[in-house]
């Protein structure tokens, strides 16, 4: 069988996660990594070539699908546009309020060049958007529920770091187990974000640092801390790296409803997600759609799709006859 080439964007985290989910595929190959980089600096740990990224439109024959593996901010709204025009691509662009417009982008170019891409491939958005439509779907007279952790944010990290006087940091958002209860009970209460989640910050400062001010700068930081009960933890750099080294995260997404006569029959469906390494999780979920990517493309389709528009057996590495015996 030949196997679907691979390749990816990116060395960071997310890169080196989606390496060790091809190495586990029976029908993938890795065939190179791209980056900004000096590609000289770059240490690939299965030994494959590293090119530079201006390179990549010269792979277009050597490449069935790119895995991009860059930052939602700055490096997927033109990566993803630049090289859908090649590639299949798949990428996990995961700012939810600038979706449709990056959709509509992608969408443009791989139309024109009858080939497929797959955006916001990841848990959230990814799987927690795919359980939020089913359970709308089967639960029309209900209502949606997501919680967050606990987990390392690591945009939220960043943000601490930046402020003067800290050396690192990281963030951990946590769900209030009382506010999970409430909902699990089939309730449907009306909950704020403070209701929802508290935050608790792992700080290293510079020595002869401000703490107070660093801890009100923290707290009162809009759109990250401010509408949250926050706790602020000064600590040594070792105790940072001892404790605070991985990146897991995770979450739950919940749909209560009611059915039958008077809706007086109560439903509670529950999607939970608990993550090691919250990189490593959202890399296999990129290479299974990486797969489908390439099935798709082969079948004739082109165009932008996310996750609402994938069979699920395209991401499956097995095929229909050995899902219909042994998953149906």
């Amino acid at each position: 069988m030949k196997k679907i080439r691979v390749g990816i964007v990116g060395y960071g985290n997310l890169g080196k996660g989606t390496e060790y989910a091809i190495e586990h595929t029976n029908d993938m190959t890795l065939t190179g990594v791209f980056t900004r980089r000096d590609p000289k600096s770059i240490n690939v740990r299965t030994h494959v070539p590293v090119y530079c990224m201006e390179q990549a439109g010269q792979m277009r024959d050597k490449i069935d699908v790119m895995i991009l593996c860059g930052g939602s901010a700055n490096d997927l709204p033109r990566q993803t546009v630049e090289l859908a025009q090649y590639f299949n691509v798949v990428d996990s662009f995961d700012t939810h309020a600038k979706i449709p417009e990056h959709f509509e982008a992608v969408n443009k170019v791989s139309s024109d060049n009858n080939k497929i891409s797959i955006i916001s491939a990841g848990w959230d958005p990814g799987m927690f958007s795919l359980m939020r439509l089913y359970g709308q779907a089967v639960l029309p007279n209900g209502k949606d529920y997501t919680f967050w952790g606990p987990g390392v944010s690591q945009g939220h990290s960043d943000a601490i770091r930046r402020i003067d006087g800290v050396i690192d940091a990281r963030q951990y958002t946590i769900p209030s187990e009382a506010a999970l209860k409430y909902v699990r009970s089939g309730a449907q209460p009306e909950l704020s974000v403070r209701e929802k989640h508290t935050r608790e910050c792992y700080v290293v400062a510079k020595e002869g640092a401000d703490l107070t001010a660093i801890e009100t700068e923290i707290k009162n930081m809009p759109n990250y801390f401010a509408d949250y009960d926050t706790a602020v933890h000064f600590i040594s750099k070792e105790e940072l790296d001892r404790n605070h080294s991985g990146i897991p995260h995770g979450g739950v997404v919940l749909r209560t409803g009611a059915t039958g006569e008077n809706l007086k029959n109560k439903h509670v469906v529950e999607y939970c997600l608990s993550l090691d390494s919250n990189p490593e999780f959202t890399s296999g979920v990129l290479v299974a759609c990486a797969r489908a990517a390439f099935r798709m493309n082969c079948e004739g389709m082109s165009g932008c799709k996310t996750l609402f528009d994938i069979a699920p057996s395209y991401m499956h590495p097995e095929d229909g006859k050995y899902l219909r015996k042994n998953l149906l």
